[in-house]
């Protein structure tokens, strides 16, 4: 289980500010420490970039490869961003991502094709609505696929996001429960062992204490780890969290066990 580092977002101040003044040194300081945390790749979440997408995410790009060689995944719903941001990469990124909504099947799947990268589809319905039970998501993930195999990218390259919602909506609990089922189906359905991925963060969305927070982090991602899931999007700056995923590759690796490397 590969950990992504999900803190390289517009939704921080402190990068939005940053990419706004077109000043790396934040976003390099912010790279560093997801590294140093123990991320193993890092999502770059722009945000739709309105104004000068390509300059702006060209920058962000330049920035990110000039302190760390990790993988990285480019998270726009932006289409020129995206493909000014793939080219920008020194090696080939993820794109993040697409799903049923005609928007995102029509211009940002065949950038996946064109450019040769892997992509996350997202198990959501053309409206952007969210599937009530893991039935449905699993319905939801054949007719992506479908869309995904008439653009002829090998199948390889798909990787699967179910879409994890937060604890806090009504039915909270139940679809933490359906996405287990669906991660671990997928290959099934797929008939090949297809990748997933999901966004931890998403689970303690709201309000809540934030020590309580991380216990269902924790606990969740013990979960998901059993299910098969083969990427965690995450905080890495909760580091009990990224402690437990570390212990949770341990545990699946077929490695025999040695507790130094717990360390």
């Amino acid at each position: 289980m590969i950990i992504v580092a999900d803190n390289i977002r517009i939704t921080d101040q402190i990068i939005a500010d940053a990419i706004s003044q077109m000043n790396p040194a934040p976003i390099q300081k912010m790279v560093v420490e997801c590294e140093k945390a123990g991320a193993q790749a890092i999502d770059i979440n722009s945000g739709p970039l309105p104004r000068s997408p390509e300059k702006h995410m060209t920058f962000l790009i330049d920035a990110v490869q000039k302190v760390t060689k990790l993988p990285l995944i480019i998270d726009t719903a932006n289409p020129k961003a995206m493909e000014a941001g793939v080219r920008a990469c020194r090696n080939i990124p993820i794109i993040n991502g697409f799903s049923l909504e005609p928007a995102k099947l029509d211009k940002i799947l065949p950038l996946a094709l064109e450019l040769r990268t892997d992509i996350i589809a997202y198990l959501l319905y053309p409206n952007g609505h969210v599937p009530p039970d893991g039935d449905k998501r699993l319905e939801t993930a054949l007719e992506l696929f479908e869309q995904f195999k008439k653009t002829g990218i090998d199948e390889k390259r798909l990787i699967i996001d179910p879409v994890i919602v937060p604890l806090s909506w009504q039915d909270g609990k139940f679809q933490a429960m359906e996405v287990l089922r669906v991660i671990k189906h997928l290959p099934d359905i797929f008939g090949f062992p297809v990748r997933t991925i999901a966004g931890l963060s998403n689970l303690t969305t709201g309000r809540g204490h934030k020590a309580q927070k991380i216990i269902m982090e924790k606990a969740y991602l013990s979960m998901l780890a059993s299910a098969g899931l083969s990427m965690i999007m995450m905080n890495v700056f909760h580091p009990g969290t990224v402690k437990t995923a570390k212990a949770c590759n341990l545990l699946i690796d077929e490695k025999i066990f040695a507790w130094e490397e717990m360390d």
